[in-house]
Order: structure tokens, then sequence, then C-alpha cells
């Protein structure tokens, strides 16, 4: 990134060489424009992003204790104001991404209201809320920069040197807000090519990682619900190649590819994989179909039989056309669909399960390293988990193995809050507190997110408004829980003209008309209050 005199000395240099008729055009101003939108293109953001996530894995290879975070988001609003509270809190945006949630999208994105989470909404709303996203993130930026030209002219007027050089220190060190999503492209809207022309939008839009999983596309369904229905291994190979492709005809090499396995909750597939010989991948997915030896006397009309071994075996098939797994299989599916998609050009893995559980996804990364040294995962943190159930759950469960007398708990009703004092409850939550630490040690979690954060924060904030606002409370409900937060506790969009970009458009003015800008910003805004 240029620094802010280089910038202008350049901008100078093309309007000394247009002549007079270029003479009301200030090189500083054109300097300021320029270090605002850093990022001209979503391909320039997909690029730099690609590159500082590359770096962030390379890191956690040598260290666990470099793992990465995502929050998810639905709106470029929300992005936005993780990024600027990531900055005020923790003063850099380092390892912390976002992410876009396909759940959200079809949950509060669709034209057609809310769906499920089962690929009904528009493809194309994935690709605009990649770049909804950047913008917001975009203008941060210029309003993060806007506040710091105008510190400079501030301390230019009192002649203040040394404020002069500190302000300029900072606006030639400033770290954007622009920062790596990982974007859902749910099982890819459709077949091969039509999950590269989705990729190639989302890439085009800005996103350096593509997250896809194995399901059906036409049967799609969360990944915390039943019924879900994978594919053989060779139709979810040709979907990571063709996001490769994508990738590399926009001259994103180093994209990430997210492999998403969901076979430990699927225990159905759409149909039986085509297999060459024994052994090969399509036997070994179809190794793992619940099936019965039959004879030719046994077998009955529209049977579906397969060959293995010599022996003619069945295939159980639901009335849905659907053939089901071996129970107590899925584990076993999952290693090998994350080897065999490491093996086929994904970059990280994403397993898909039932409880937050470090035991659980510690025994199936080993199990893929052994194969596979360095793999790494990207791990939901899901609010369809009951976090404090199944860690309460946990703690008993290892207190009791333990010999340790856990008679004045019960393990079915550890929820309610008469518990919540509890030596139990204490433990459970330091668990859950260090759970992303512990889980990037131990079980090799590159990436930490959490899909639905600000669909629950939303609700719960809006909640208790409303209880308020409508209810005894009145207007108090706005001010006290809202309004006075925000005050006291240095949250910018108090100012919301501010955040919504009015001033940078009344710096926008002064460049353009001078003396002569009508400014929205004067004496009797009243933003002034705050």
């Amino acid at each position: 990134m240029s620094n802010y005199a280089s910038t202008a000395d350049q901008a100078g240099a093309v309007i000394a060489q247009n002549g007079p008729s270029w003479s009301a055009i200030s090189p500083e101003y054109v300097a300021r424009m320029r270090l605002q939108n850093r990022f001209k293109t979503g391909l320039d953001i997909a690029r730099y992003t690609a590159k500082i996530m590359r770096e962030d894995m390379a890191a956690y290879d040598k260290d666990a204790g470099q793992y990465t975070q995502s929050l998810g988001c639905w709106h470029g609003f929300i992005g936005q104001q993780k990024l600027i509270s990531i900055k005020k809190h923790h003063g850099s945006t380092k390892r912390r991404y976002l992410y876009l949630s396909g759940w959200m999208v079809a949950a509060l994105r669709s034209e057609f209201g809310p769906l499920p989470d089962q690929s009904m909404h528009e493809k194309t709303s994935v690709s605009a809320l990649i770049g909804e996203l950047y913008t917001f993130l975009r203008q941060a930026d210029a309003r993060e920069l806007g506040g710091l030209f105008r510190d400079l002219d501030a301390a230019r007027g009192a002649k203040d040197a040394a404020k002069e050089k500190d302000v300029l220190s900072r606006i030639d060190n400033f770290q954007t807000h622009v920062v790596p999503i990982i974007a859902d492209i749910d099982a890819g809207f459709g077949n091969a090519e039509a999950t590269y022309l989705l990729a190639k939008q989302m890439i085009e839009a800005g996103a350096c990682c593509i997250q896809i999983e194995n399901q059906v596309s036409d049967e799609k369904q969360c990944g915390h619900q039943d019924g879900k229905v994978t594919v053989p291994h060779e139709d979810f190979l040709a979907k990571i190649r063709a996001v490769r492709y994508a990738f590399m005809e926009l001259g994103v090499d180093d994209g990430v590819i997210v492999a998403r396995t969901d076979s430990l909750g699927a225990g159905l597939t759409k149909q039986i994989a085509y297999t060459r010989e024994p052994g090969d991948l399509g036997d070994q997915y179809n190794s793992f179909l619940d099936c019965e030896e039959v004879t030719p006397d046994t077998m009955k009309n529209g049977d579906v039989i397969i060959n293995r071994g010599g022996k003619l075996l069945r295939p159980k098939r639901l009335p849905s056309n659907l053939f089901q797994f071996r129970t107590g299989s899925g584990e076993d599916r999952c290693v090998l669909d994350c080897i065999t998609s490491l093996r086929n050009g994904a970059d990280l893995l994403w397993i898909e399960t039932e409880k937050p559980h470090i035991g659980q996804i510690k025994g199936m990364v080993d199990r893929i390293r052994q194969v596979v040294p360095n793999a790494k995962l990207v791990y939901n943190n899901s609010p369809s988990f009951n976090w404090t159930l199944n860690f309460r759950q946990q703690v008993f469960d290892a207190w009791s193995k333990d010999g340790r007398d856990v008679s004045a708990y019960d393990r079915a009703k550890l929820m309610s809050a008469d518990y919540d004092a509890s030596e139990l409850s204490k433990e459970a939550d330091r668990r859950i507190q260090s759970f992303q630490r512990d889980a990037a040690r131990d079980a090799g979690i590159f990436h930490h997110l959490i899909t639905l954060p600000t669909y629950h924060t939303a609700a719960l904030s809006t909640d208790n408004l409303a209880k308020g606002y409508f209810g005894e409370e009145g207007m108090l409900a706005y001010v006290a829980g809202v309004q006075r937060k925000e005050i006291r506790e240095g949250i910018a969009c108090v100012k919301h003209q501010n955040m919504s970009g009015s001033d940078i458009g009344d710096d926008h003015k002064e460049y353009f008309a001078g003396e002569a800008a009508l400014k929205a910003g004067g004496k009797h805004n009243t933003m002034n209050q705050f």
C-alpha cells in the first residue's frame, strides 16, 4: 500500500501533465480518495485475502495456538460492525474473518421470504451478499481514514508538527477492515457446471474461500437436520475441481476450498457409485450400503442388485428411491470423505457433527492425519447445539467415570438454572470457554466459526427492546437499554449519520465545490450532541 505522500506526489504529477485546466484538482484530495478506496474490484480483494488466509494456515501448521475465528453474518452492516468492534477492542483484525452462512441467506435474504436451509433461495443472493459485505467493509476504511484526514488538517491548522507526524504515521500504517470471507456455496446449486458458474460470481465479488458440501444438491438439508443425502465421491470431486478451475481462471491461484462432509449424520445416498474394480473409490462408497445377500430365486421385481466378491447383494432402498447406509458407518465414511477430498484438491475440511465434543472430532482427525499429516479443519461452533446442556453432561459423565459423587445432579435436567452456581456448571463453563483453544491444539481445528450468531443476537436484542418499549418503560427502554450504552461504551453507531457516510459525503462536497459546498455536518447537526 502506497503511503500518503507518495500517493499525493503521483497524483500531482498527473495533474501537472494535464495543464492549467486541471489546476483546481488537489493532489492531496486525490490521494485521500485513492487510499480510501484501496480495493478497486472484488478480485483485488480475493487475491489480497487469499494470501492472508494461506499465511494463517502456514502459521497454524507451525503453532496450533494460531487458530483463526469468524462470526456469521447476513448483512453488510453486521459484517462491518464486527470488524469495527474487533479493531476497537483487540487492536488488530489478524486471524479474524467473516463467515457467510447459506442458512442465513435462506432465512433472511431470499425474495421468497424466510426459507429452510435447503438451497431453495436464489443462488445469486450468495454472491450479492459477498459484494455487499465488502462494500460495507470498504466504507469502514473510508470512514476511519476520513477521520484521520480531518485530524491531519487540524494538526496542520494548529501548526502542531508532532501531531501531524503522528497522524501521517497512522494513515500510512492503517489496517484495513477487509478480511477473508469463508463463503458457503451449499452443495453447488446444481451440477458441476452450475457450481463453477456460481463460484466465479462469488470470487468476482471478493470470496477467497469457498465451502462446499457433499450432499445431493436438490435434496440438500441443513447439516443439523435429518434426511441428509450424500453423493458418491467422484461427483463431489468434480465440484471441487470446478471451484478450483474458477479460482485459477480468475487469477486467484491460492484460493482456498473447504470440503465439508455431512456423512456423520447422513444415512442416505441417491445413487450407487460407479466402480471399475474391487477396492476403488466407488467400491469403497458402496461398501457402506446396508445390503442383504440374495439369490436369483429371492430377487424381487425392480430390485437393484450389486455384485461384491462374487456375492449378489440387494441394497436397502426406501420408497423415496434413496439407498440406506449401514447404521454406525458415519465416522468411517467421514474419514474416507476427508482423505479423498484432501487428495483431490481441497485445502481444508469441515466435519459437521451433532455435538461439540473434542474427543469425537479428534478421533476422526487422528485417523485422517495418518494419511494426510497436515489436515486441518474448519469447525462449526453451531447455535444448533445446546452448549450448556452438552458440556454439563460431558462433565457429569467424566466425573461419574472418575468415581466422583454426582448424586446431587439430575443428568437429564442439567439445563436448569438451579444448577447455574454449582461446581459442575462452573467446570462446564470453563470447558466451553477453552473449547476453541483446546480443539485447535488437540483436534486440528484451524478455523472456528459460529454460523448464525447475529441471527440470534438480533432476535434477543429486539425482544428486550420491544418488551420494555411497548410496556411500562416506554422510551426509557431505548434510552437506557440502547443509546446510553452506545454512548458510554463508545459504539460508533450512536452517530448513525456519520456511520452511514454523511461525513464522507461532506468531504467530497468540499473537494468538488470548495467554499460553495453545502455540508450536512454543521453546528446545527444533532449528531454534535454526541
